[in-house]
């Protein structure tokens, strides 16, 4: 390796906090002497964030006999074997960084396939784990990756990610994966204890235990839960996540390039700023860097910490303390808020050949308070019954004095009850914040691959539905009358934030970008659709396509519905009772086609009949909802096309017991040609394998 760039490769590394491991030398065979011990290295390998010539590996290799440190050799080869052996290097682990270590292989060749495993002073080796390094920024092949999300460990299996290992060990090298990209809430923070869990149950699954209790954990939400209270805490949670077989096997089969969600630091959380049902805002600074620090010891990615320091990740001091004051975009300046914030930026992009650019964005860390939220609107919904709520409402909260061009109502309203409008003259609320804008525009405007993926770990679709259309005999006399015109069932996502959202969108379409297309999660359910700034009656402009992809694990909205209230008369708006037993989703034609379909088949049973009165004005930004949804979705990209492929499978409510990750509920690819500038983005869609039942 030339001087300079070993000089580049170096100052990478320390700003990685990883060591400098430099590949390509010339190939012979193993002598460290390595046999298996993953007992020794209990949560497995990994490797992520792989560019065209390098990638970060990792490993945990702790000790209990009082050492602050030790060393391991890692080794990288050309074949699983090791008798090709290209890099070693000697890589410390510390008991500061809980024994993890982070490893940077440089120089490689692009489009490469390696393996490597470490190794301790007595030779005892952790598993064998295979990674890939991107392909050349020109390289013209087709490329393939799967995104997921979401995988609450005490509440299901990760069949999925055994389903993906099945599939991809049997596919064609070219047709391979070339990384995982997870999309955020990798832990899920909030976890039960046995003595929370009524009859040991959370609708049909069995709540394991498979977290140790905190040493410094807080019970929450009126003891439903237990959070964590220190950087310990949140250590234990990624070392019993790590146990799990699926899981671990995965991390050591590909590449992950990860986001973080919420869960990765806390439930209700923004910027540094807890929330917990009935208990307010709550300063915590100190665990947003705790969390910031766990997420780094144990996500081998391109982030950088304060120190950059080569082993481990130097927290700054901060001090809990209530952040009152906040700029235009909802950013808490307290300088504690700002300190945490900046402890750890996840923000970035990556390159893959020709045809993908990257580009992912935090969600969490810099957005403002939710104006939602306030107490100022609690009158708007004093005795309402209704689980939804205006969207004209919804776009004046978000908006402030942005909605209409500058001209927002002077009053709030939601049926017969009006407010004083309280965002009158206070600005739209962010996602972002404004330096991560800033820099997503930019990199979208400079992207030059045939492919712009904006991965999120929120999803964008609008969230609509058109209660005008109920009938008026099916709500009880007590309840009001609906006369709102067009309903959200959420607005927490991409999918409320209006303003903010159309200036991205408004972005795509000035600057003439193609192939714009978003993949997210956090929904806990499969749509897919166009990405466009608004809805009839104003003008479908869509200027991109937009996935979400179903969680790994974690219960959704079909779930808690069908453990709902059953005498509710909304019910068959979001599940059709049949007299074997049986649920089924009329949520998904609720927000796909609306109400009068969701009712026709909740009473016929005949999806012809529910999809001919559906209403084509509601969700044309739509094509397929699973509200149900579980699994994965792959994408492939060249020149032309890209297919997603929504790879669902049956709840994981037990571990499969097959290599394969057992049944498989459906397979649906959604194919979008690439269009031009000016153009439109058009979607077509195929049933593979299975039966998507109500998400068509």
């Amino acid at each position: 390796m030339p001087a300079l760039e070993r000089r580049h490769f170096l100052k990478l590394a320390a700003a990685l906090g990883a060591t400098l491991v430099v590949g390509c030398s010339p190939a012979r065979p193993s002598a460290s002497g390595w046999r298996e011990r993953r007992d020794l290295f209990p949560q497995g390998v990994a490797s992520g964030d792989p560019d065209a010539h390098s990638v970060l590996l990792w490993t945990r290799r702790p000790y209990a006999d009082g050492r602050e440190g030790a060393t391991l050799q890692v080794e990288v080869a050309e074949d699983p074997a090791f008798t090709r052996v290209i890099a070693t290097a000697a890589a410390p682990v510390l008991a500061a960084a809980d024994w993890t270590c982070r490893v940077l292989v440089g120089d490689l060749p692009p489009a490469g396939e390696y393996w490597y495993r470490f190794v301790d002073a007595e030779g005892n080796g952790s598993r064998i784990g295979r990674t890939v390094t991107a392909p050349a920024p020109d390289d013209p092949r087709p490329a393939r990756f799967a995104f997921v999300s979401c995988q609450s460990l005490p509440e299901g299996a990760m069949n999925a990610y055994r389903k993906m290992i099945f599939e991809d060990e049997r596919a064609a090298p070219e047709e391979r994966l070339g990384f995982v990209l997870h999309l955020g809430d990798f832990i899920y923070e909030v976890v039960q204890y046995p003595e929370q869990v009524k009859d040991g149950k959370r609708y049909d699954r069995v709540i394991t235990f498979p977290v140790k209790k905190f040493a410094n954990g807080k019970a929450v939400a009126n003891n439903r839960f237990m959070v964590p209270g220190s950087l310990d805490d949140y250590r234990a949670l990624y070392h019993a996540y790590l146990l799990d077989p699926d899981l671990q096997d995965a991390r050591a089969r590909w590449p992950f390039v990860a986001m973080w969600d919420n869960h990765e630091f806390s439930w209700l959380a923004w910027q540094s700023i807890q929330e917990f049902p009935g208990e307010g805002r709550i300063p915590a600074q100190t665990l947003k860097v705790a969390a910031n620090q766990a997420w780094f010891e144990y996500q081998p990615m391109r982030v950088t910490p304060p120190g950059r320091q080569i082993t481990s990740f130097e927290a700054p001091q901060v001090v809990d303390t209530p952040v009152t004051g906040f700029d235009d975009t909802g950013l808490g300046q307290e300088a504690n808020n700002l300190v945490a914030i900046d402890s750890l930026i996840a923000y970035r992009a990556l390159r893959w050949g020709r045809h993908i650019d990257l580009i992912l964005t935090d969600q969490r860390s810099f957005r403002g308070p939710d104006p939602s939220n306030r107490d100022e609107i609690g009158p708007l919904f004093e005795g309402v019954r209704f689980p939804f709520f205006p969207e004209a409402l919804s776009m004046q909260v978000d908006s402030g004095r942005e909605f209409a061009n500058g001209r927002p109502p002077a009053k709030l309203s939601f049926g017969d009850k009006s407010i004083a409008n309280y965002r009158a003259s206070e600005p739209a609320q962010s996602m972002l914040g404004a330096k991560q804008k800033v820099w997503f525009l930019e990199c979208l405007r400079g992207a030059t691959a045939t492919w712009k993926i904006w991965g999120s770990s929120l999803g964008t679709p609008d969230w609509r539905i058109d209660p005008q259309n109920l009938p008026p005999a099916m709500l009880p006399p007590d309840w009001m009358k609906w006369s709102d015109g067009y309903a959200v069932l959420s607005n927490g996502d991409w999918g409320g934030m209006y303003h903010e959202r159309a200036q991205i969108f408004d972005a795509v379409r000035d600057a003439g970008i193609t192939g714009f297309a978003i993949v997210s999660g956090d929904r806990h359910s499969f749509w897919a659709g166009y990405a466009a700034r608004a809805l009839p009656p104003a003008a479908f402009e869509p200027v991109g396509v937009a996935f979400v992809g179903g969680s790994i694990t974690s219960p959704g909205m079909q779930e808690a519905y069908e453990h709902g209230k059953k005498d509710s008369p909304l019910r068959p708006l979001f599940i059709a009772d049949r007299a074997d037993g049986r649920m089924e989703p009329t949520m998904n034609l609720l927000l796909h086609h609306g109400v009068r379909s969701a009712l026709e088949y909740a009473s016929s049973g005949d999806l012809a009949k529910a999809h001919a009165v559906g209403n084509p004005q509601m969700a044309p930004h739509l094509s397929f909802v699973d509200m149900g949804g579980h699994g994965y979705a792959t994408v492939r990209v060249d020149a032309d096309t890209m297919a997603t492929d929504f790879v669902c499978i049956p709840r994981p409510i037990e571990r499969s017991r097959g290599v394969d990750g057992g049944p498989l509920r459906y397979r649906v690819r959604h194919e979008v040609p690439l269009w031009r500038a000016g153009e439109k983005p058009r979607m077509r869609q195929m049933v593979l394998e299975g039966d998507a039942g109500l998400a068509v």
